[in-house]
């Protein structure tokens, strides 16, 4: 498995938002959305460690958290990421899968030993909404979350259409998270309130308000 790096930090954001989580990173992704913050990774010539899931999973026992958060890039790519997500499921760990949208989660909701899905919904500023597979909607629950990236009136807007058309906000967690730099917090605010968006919540990346925006490992 192509790890590009590993770390533990505050999880930025999510339904854990605020808690320890152990971060794999893996390289590479299927798409290439305006505003990915994470491109060093998913670049051909990228560094990587090629890992076996029992190595990944020792050095998730070592940390010492309950969480573990695999990311990308689009982890769900890697050729053995079923087999990682059962190491880690099998000794009591929550194992949140952070994905992109254009995955099909089927395989992956039919473990024994499910994992948490935190599932991007691309909106139309990020240039990939055509690349989304919305069967998945119908496979989330209670625990998963879909996390809706916000940068124009525009992406509001579609947002809603979604919400409302797969009923997401009886299903699952709804996340709003704004562009970083690109929209008014207030502004997605206003829209909730106009909108009377009782379950869904805002939510701004943690990290890069603890950290600079750009820096990696946290």
């Amino acid at each position: 498995m192509q790890v590009v790096e590993k770390f533990v930090s505050i999880n930025g954001e999510g339904a854990h938002a605020g808690e320890l989580a152990a971060f794999v990173r893996f390289k590479g992704c299927n798409l290439n959305c305006s505003y990915c913050d994470t491109k060093w990774a998913n670049s051909a010539d990228a560094a990587f460690n090629d890992e076996t899931p029992q190595e990944i999973a020792d050095w998730v026992f070592k940390q010492n958290v309950c969480n573990v958060t695999l990311t990308g890039g689009e982890p769900l790519l890697q050729k053995n990421i079923a087999a990682l997500i059962e190491l880690l499921r099998e000794n009591c760990l929550r194992v949140e899968i952070e994905t992109n949208g254009s995955v099909p989660l089927k395989e992956f909701a039919a473990l024994p030993l499910r994992p948490v899905f935190t599932m991007d919904y691309k909106l139309p500023s990020s240039g990939m909404e055509q690349f989304m597979h919305c069967k998945n909607f119908v496979l989330l629950q209670e625990s998963d979350t879909v996390k809706f990236v916000v940068g124009s009136e525009e992406d509001l807007e579609a947002a809603l259409r979604i919400i409302n058309k797969y009923s997401l906000s009886e299903k699952c967690h709804v996340y709003f998270s704004p562009v970083f730099g690109s929209i008014a917090p207030a502004r997605m605010v206003d829209f909730m309130k106009e909108h009377h968006l009782n379950r869904v919540r805002l939510q701004l990346q943690l990290h890069k308000y603890i950290w600079q925006p750009d820096k990696r490992g946290v």
